[in-house]
C-alpha cells in the first residue's frame, strides 16, 4: 500500500524531489547594446529569456508567469503506458498536488478564524480589543470561504483515494467555480480589511501581537507542526487561491480526453474562473514582500514587466520593477553557463520624486528611429511562415531538430518585432535628476503602469537614497520576486498552449453607462498579436452625454489573438494639447477592461453579447468570429443583379463601362476628401456603414452619391476593399495566379519585366482597365505618405492578397496546400510583392502595353 500524507493523500515522491532540487540553470538576455555589442541597426541582440519558475515560500510550488503557483509536470519518461494511461495518471498527479495545497489553504483559513471567535467574545465586554464592526470588516467572508473549501476537499479526497478512469471530478470544480461570488465580495472588501487591521494594530498592542503571530498548522505528518504567519499575509491567500485554481483547471483540461464527462464541466469551470479573474485583476495588487527598508518597513513588489527604453538614441529591452516606494529599471547580466542569473540595476527613482512628463515639458530631444510600417509587416509575415513550417516539421519523421532550429530563428524575429514595434511614449522624470522614456505598443499598458504608480504615490511616501549595498540587495531580490519570467513571444510558449485565434473578429460596440458627468466619449479596441497588444479600431466620438449609444460594428483581423481590450476615452478638444507628435495620446482614459477570446464562445454563427465593467462604467458589446479558413473563401452572389460577388465582366457589360461604377465612385470620393486621412485603407471603417453602402450599390439606389458624400471616409475605403475581396474570382484571375507567383520570383530584372508585363496583357479587358485605374489611384495616395502614413508597401500589404488570392475551387487544386491558413502564410508575401512591383513601376500606358508584345507570343 502506498504511503499517505495528511488526510490520506497519496505521497508524490517525485514532486518532492522536483521541489527540493529545483534550480535556475537558464539562458539570459542582453539588454544594453552600448555596453555589450549591438546589432547592425544599432539595437541590442535579444537572447532567450529564463523560462524557469520561481519558488513560492508558502506553498513550495513553482510560480507561473504572473507569480501564481502552477502544478508541476513530471520528468519525461516518468509515466509508463499509452497516451490514455499517461493522461489518466497525469490527471491524478495534478489533482493530488492540488489537494495537498488545498489542505494547506484550509489550515491557513483556520488560522485566520481562530482569533476571530475570542475577539468577538470580548467585543461585548467592558474592555473590547476590537469592536464588532471592526471584526466583521477584517474577517469578512472568511468563514464562508472556509466552509466552501472544506466541503470541496472532503468531496474530492475519496475520489483521489479510489482513482480509476471512471472517476469524475468536473462537477466538483464546476460547483467551486459557481461559488466565486463569495470571493468577489471578499475582494471588494480586501483593501478596507487590510487598512482596518493596520489601524487596529497601531491603536491596540494586544491586537498587534495577535495579528503578527497567527499559527498555521502544517500537514499532520510534518515534523514542524506550526508556522507563524502575519494576518496581512493570510488575508492575501484567498486572492492567490483563485489564480491557483484557474491554473489547475488548465492542467486538468490538458490531460482530460474531450469525450470524457469531465471535459465540458472543467471547461465551464475554467470559463467562469477566467471571467472572474479578468474582472478582479484591476482591483487587487499582487503584493509580495521583497526586502526590508532602512526604517524596518517591508518593501513589496507591486508590478513588473518588460518595457522598451530609449537610451543613447537606441531601443533597449528592460525589466522594470515597481516597488511600494520606488521604480527600478534593470537588465539581465551576462553569466557563465550553470551560474544563477542576476539583474543589473540601470537606474531607480523613489516614487516620492517621480513625476510624469508630457512632450511639451520634456527637456530632452529624443531621436528615436521609427521603422517604416512595411518593415514591421514584413517581419510579421516571415514569423507566420516560420510558424507554419515548424508545424509541418513536427509532423514529419525526424523533423524535430529542424523544428528546433526554426523555433530559435522565430524567437529572434519575434524579439526583434517586440523591440521595434512600440511607438507610444511613456515619459517619467526624477524631480532631482534625469528623465526617462519608454515606448509601449498599447495605451492600456501605459495606463496600467501610470495608475499603479499614482496609486502608490497617494500614500505618505518619503524620498529614499539607497546605499550601494542596499541597491545590490534589492536588485538581487528581483530575480526571485519577478512575476514575469519570459519576454511575451509565442516561441516561449508551451507547445500545448492555445495558439490563439486567426481570422476576423466582428465586434459591435453598443453603449456605455455609469458616467457621472456629460462628456465627449469614444472607445478604442485592442487585440494581442505577436506577443504585444495593438489598437485596431475606434468608435465615433459621442458628444456631451452620460450614456453614449455607439452601435458601431468593426471587423478586426486576428493573428493568434487571445484577448480583446476596450478602452473608453474622453476626447480632448484643448488646442494647446493637440500639437503633439504622431504617437502622443492626450485624451483621458475613463475606463478600461479586457475579455478572453474563448474559441468555444465566439466561434458560433450567432452574436455573443458581453459587458466589460471598468471603474464603475459598463460597456456593452457583441462579438462573433470567422476563422481564416472561412474568411479566405470567395463566395459568388446568388443575385446576379447586384455588383458584390458578381463577375467583373458581367457588371461592366451591364453598365456599359470599362471600370465598374462602384470602383470609380469610391476612388473619386477618397481622392476628394480622404487622401490626407491617416491610415486610409488600413483603418477599419464601421461595418454597419460598409453594409449600408454595399446594399446601396447592389440595389443601385438613386441617392448613392448623397450617401457617399455623408459617409465616413474609412467606410468608403472599406467598401472598395470589400468589393474586391468578394469578387467570385480575384481581379488578377485564378488562371494567371500561378504565373504571377512564378514571375515575381524571377531574379533577372529583364526577364521579370518581360513576364510581368505580358501577364497584364493577358488579363481580360475589364480586369486590366480596373487594375490600372486602381494602380494609379494607390500611387496618388502614396504621394501623400508624409501626411497619411500610407506608403506603397503599406498599400500593397492591404490590397495584394485582396486582388490576387485565388478562389476556393482554384486553390483546392494545389494538393500540397493543406488548409486556407497555409495559403495565407506561404503566398501572402508573394501577393504583396506582385502588387508592389506594379506600384513601383513607371506609369503603364494601355496603348504601349498592347503594342509592346515583347518576347511572348504564346498564352500563359
Amino acid at each position: 500500500m502506498e504511503p499517505l500524507s495528511a488526510r490520506g493523500l497519496p505521497r508524490l515522491s517525485w514532486i518532492d524531489t522536483l521541489y527540493s532540487n529545483f534550480n535556475y540553470n537558464t539562458d539570459g538576455y542582453e539588454a544594453d547594446g552600448a555596453e555589450d555589442g549591438k546589432s547592425q541597426d544599432g539595437s541590442e541582440p535579444l537572447r532567450f529569456i529564463d523560462e524557469s519558475p520561481t519558488m513560492s515560500p508558502q506553498l513550495g510550488a513553482p510560480l507561473g508567469p504572473n507569480g501564481e503557483a502552477v502544478s508541476p509536470t513530471p520528468p519525461e519518461g516518468l509515466l509508463p503506458g499509452g497516451d490514455i494511461e499517461k493522461g489518466l495518471e497525469m490527471k491524478k498527479l495534478v489533482l493530488s498536488g492540488f489537494l495537498a495545497s488545498e489542505e494547506i489553504y484550509i489550515n491557513q483559513l483556520e488560522a485566520l478564524l481562530l482569533p476571530m471567535r475570542p475577539l468577538k467574545a470580548t467585543a461585548t465586554t467592558s474592555q473590547p480589543v476590537l469592536t464588532i464592526q471592526q471584526i466583521e470588516t477584517i474577517f469578512y467572508k472568511i468563514q464562508d470561504i472556509f466552509e466552501i473549501h472544506k466541503e470541496f476537499y472532503d468531496a474530492l479526497l475519496p475520489n483521489i483515494q479510489q482513482w480509476d478512469e471512471k472517476v469524475t471530478v468536473g462537477h466538483l470544480f464546476q460547483k467551486l467555480a459557481s461559488q466565486l461570488g463569495v470571493y468577489k465580495a471578499f475582494v471588494d472588501n480586501y483593501k478596507v480589511a487590510l487598512e482596518t487591521a493596520e489601524k487596529c494594530s497601531q491603536a491596540n498592542s494586544q491586537f498587534q501581537k495577535i495579528s503578527e503571530n497567527l499559527k498555521v498548522k502544517g500537514p499532520k505528518d510534518s515534523k514542524d507542526c506550526t508556522t507563524n504567519v502575519s494576518m496581512e499575509a493570510l488575508l492575501y491567500k484567498p486572492i492567490d487561491r483563485v489564480t491557483r485554481s484557474t491554473l489547475v483547471l488548465h492542467d486538468l483540461l490538458k490531460h482530460t480526453p474531450k469525450d470524457h464527462p469531465d471535459f465540458p464541466l472543467l471547461q465551464d469551470a475554467l470559463r467562469i474562473s477566467q471571467n472572474f479573474l479578468s474582472s478582479i485583476n484591476e482591483e487587487i495588487d499582487p503584493r509580495r514582500t521583497a526586502v526590508t527598508t532602512p526604517k524596518g518597513e517591508a518593501r513589496q513588489l507591486v508590478k513588473d514587466g518588460f518595457l522598451v527604453e530609449v537610451s543613447e538614441n537606441s531601443r533597449k529591452l528592460r525589466h522594470v520593477f515597481l516597488f511600494t516606494d520606488l521604480l527600478l529599471c534593470a537588465k539581465m547580466k551576462k553569466t557563465a553557463v550553470g551560474r544563477h542569473q542576476q539583474y543589473e540595476c540601470k537606474w531607480y527613482i523613489p516614487l516620492a520624486d517621480l513625476t510624469f512628463q508630457t512632450l511639451d515639458e520634456s527637456d530632452s530631444c529624443y531621436s528615436v528611429q521609427v521603422l517604416p510600417e512595411h518593415e514591421i509587416e514584413e517581419m510579421k509575415m516571415k514569423i507566420s511562415v516560420l510558424k507554419s513550417e515548424i508545424q509541418k516539421e513536427r509532423k514529419a519523421p525526424k523533423g524535430q531538430s529542424r523544428a528546433e532550429r526554426l523555433r530559435k530563428k522565430m524567437n529572434e524575429q519575434e524579439s526583434w518585432l517586440l523591440m521595434h514595434s512600440p511607438t507610444i511614449p511613456f515619459r517619467i522624470h526624477n524631480k532631482h535628476g534625469k528623465s526617462y522614456l519608454f515606448l509601449l505598443s498599447s495605451d492600456y499598458e501605459r495606463s496600467e503602469w501610470k495608475e499603479s504608480m499614482q496609486k502608490l504615490q497617494k500614500k505618505d511616501l518619503q524620498t529614499c537614497v539607497l546605499s550601494s549595498v542596499e541597491l545590490q540587495v534589492l536588485t538581487s531580490s528581483c530575480f526571485k520576486l519577478r512575476t514575469v519570467h519570459n519576454i511575451p513571444v509565442t516561441s516561449n510558449k508551451d507547445d500545448e498552449e492555445t495558439p490563439g485565434l486567426y481570422g476576423f473578429l466582428h465586434v459591435i460596440v453598443r453603449s456605455a453607462k455609469g458616467f457621472q458627468e456629460s462628456a465627449n466619449l469614444y472607445c478604442t479596441l485592442e487585440v494581442d498579436s505577436f506577443g504585444y497588444f495593438v489598437s485596431k479600431a475606434k468608435t465615433r466620438v459621442f458628444r456631451d452625454t452620460t450614456e453614449p449609444q455607439w452601435n458601431e460594428e468593426f471587423e478586426i483581423e486576428l493573428e493568434g489573438s487571445q484577448f480583446l481590450r476596450i478602452l473608453c476615452y474622453e476626447k480632448c478638444y484643448d488646442k494647446s494639447m493637440l500639437n503633439k507628435d504622431d504617437n502622443e495620446i492626450v485624451d483621458k482614459i475613463m475606463g478600461k477592461g479586457q475579455v478572453q477570446l474563448d474559441p468555444q464562445t465566439v466561434q458560433s454563427k450567432n452574436w455573443h453579447n458581453d459587458v466589460i465593467e471598468m471603474n464603475g462604467i459598463k460597456v456593452e458589446f457583441s462579438m462573433k468570429f470567422t476563422s481564416r479558413d472561412l474568411s479566405l473563401k470567395r463566395t459568388p452572389s446568388k443575385k446576379q443583379s447586384g455588383v458584390f460577388g458578381v463577375k467583373i465582366n458581367v457588371v461592366t457589360k451591364r453598365e456599359r463601362s470599362k471600370v465598374p461604377y462602384i470602383v470609380r465612385q469610391c476612388i473619386e470620393e477618397v481622392e476628394k476628401r480622404g487622401i490626407d486621412e491617416v491610415g486610409i485603407y488600413r483603418i477599419s471603417g464601421v461595418a454597419t456603414d460598409i453594409q449600408a453602402l454595399k446594399t446601396a450599390f447592389d440595389t443601385n439606389t438613386k441617392d448613392i452619391l448623397m450617401m457617399l458624400s455623408d459617409m465616413d471616409i474609412n467606410a468608403i475605403a472599406g467598401t472598395l476593399k470589400l468589393y474586391f475581396r468578394e469578387l467570385p474570382e480575384p481581379l488578377l484571375t485564378d488562371r494567371l495566379y500561378p504565373a504571377f507567383m512564378e514571375g515575381i520570383a524571377l531574379s533577372d530584372p529583364a526577364a521579370k519585366e518581360n513576364c510581368m508585363m505580358h501577364l497584364l496583357r493577358s488579363l481580360p479587358e475589364p480586369n486590366l482597365m480596373t487594375f490600372l485605374t486602381l494602380l494609379e489611384h494607390l500611387k496618388r495616395v502614396a504621394e501623400k505618405e508624409p501626411i497619411n502614413k500610407m506608403s506603397l508597401h503599406n498599400l500593397a500589404t492591404v490590397f495584394g492578397p485582396t486582388l490576387l488570392r485565388p478562389s476556393e475551387s482554384e486553390s483546392a487544386k494545389g494538393q500540397h496546400i493543406t488548409s486556407a491558413s497555409d495559403i495565407w502564410s506561404h503566398d501572402v508575401m508573394a501577393q504583396v510583392q506582385v502588387l508592389l512591383y506594379y506600384l513601383q513601376h513607371p506609369p503603364i500606358s494601355i496603348t504601349e502595353l498592347k503594342r509592346n508584345t515583347l518576347y511572348f507570343s504564346t498564352d500563359v
